[in-house]
């Protein structure tokens, strides 16, 4: 695997890992030092930016895909990358309209 996932940088993400991915809590000491040696070329080739070249990168593709199941090291802390960004997403609606409010409760009629 020496000459698959080469990068010349290292990965960051600054907006949901603003302290690094070892103070974080999410990842290992291991796990973080592979995200920050290979994450650019995990990014790329899994958003299809880069074209896999080896056999570690063409089925590191297809288990980004769905097509095969992690089986190694670099699958699976970059699926599980994946999965604790995308639950760091949160979903928040604003519903509009007035609360319902049953006012037969609250009005008592003195006049009986």
């Amino acid at each position: 695997m020496t000459e698959s996932f080469i990068s010349k940088q290292r990965f960051f993400d600054n907006k949901n890992y603003p302290r690094g991915f070892s103070r974080h809590g999410d990842f290992t000491i291991k796990e973080s030092q592979l995200l920050e040696k290979y994450g650019v070329a995990f990014k790329e080739l899994d958003s299809e930016i880069r074209k896999p070249l080896t056999v570690d990168e063409k089925a590191f593709v297809a288990v980004c895909r769905g097509k095969k199941e992690a089986s190694n090291e670099y699958e699976k802390v970059w699926l599980k990358y994946i999965n604790c960004v995308n639950r760091s997403k949160k979903f928040h609606t604003l519903s509009g309209g007035k609360p319902q409010v049953d006012i037969t409760d609250d009005f008592i009629d003195n006049d009986d």
